[in-house]
């Protein structure tokens, strides 16, 4: 089971540069709009793009979809630590609960 991160935390850490925010959406929905600083990673490429986007594998990482019931953000966060991982996150509330905080948002 991964471990949470409330959106308070994460917007902290964000702020602070101290961590890797990824958005398990991918595709047209990163396009159009993802937490600051998000790369796109949905589960389907996980393993092919893993080691390249996220060199660093004891670096702090969160990842996100849409909300509590998207299941993206859980599957690529069980396969980062499967790779070996160490210090993964789930937002598990997502963008959905961000956005209604009115927190900023960016698009490409």
């Amino acid at each position: 089971m991964t471990a949470l991160i409330t959106r308070d935390e994460l917007k902290a850490a964000i702020g602070a540069g101290t961590v890797t925010v990824v958005d398990a959406l991918g595709g047209e929905y990163h396009a159009k709009q993802h937490l600051p600083g998000a790369i796109a990673l949905p589960p389907a490429e996980v393993d092919a793009q893993a080691s390249a986007l996220l060199p660093d594998r004891d670096a702090a990482i969160v990842t996100y979809c849409s909300n509590p019931a998207c299941p993206n953000s859980g599957q690529v966060a069980d396969r980062l630590t499967a790779l070996g991982y160490t210090n993964v996150r789930k937002y598990r509330e997502g963008i959905e609960d961000w956005t209604a905080a009115g927190l900023p948002t960016e698009s490409l």
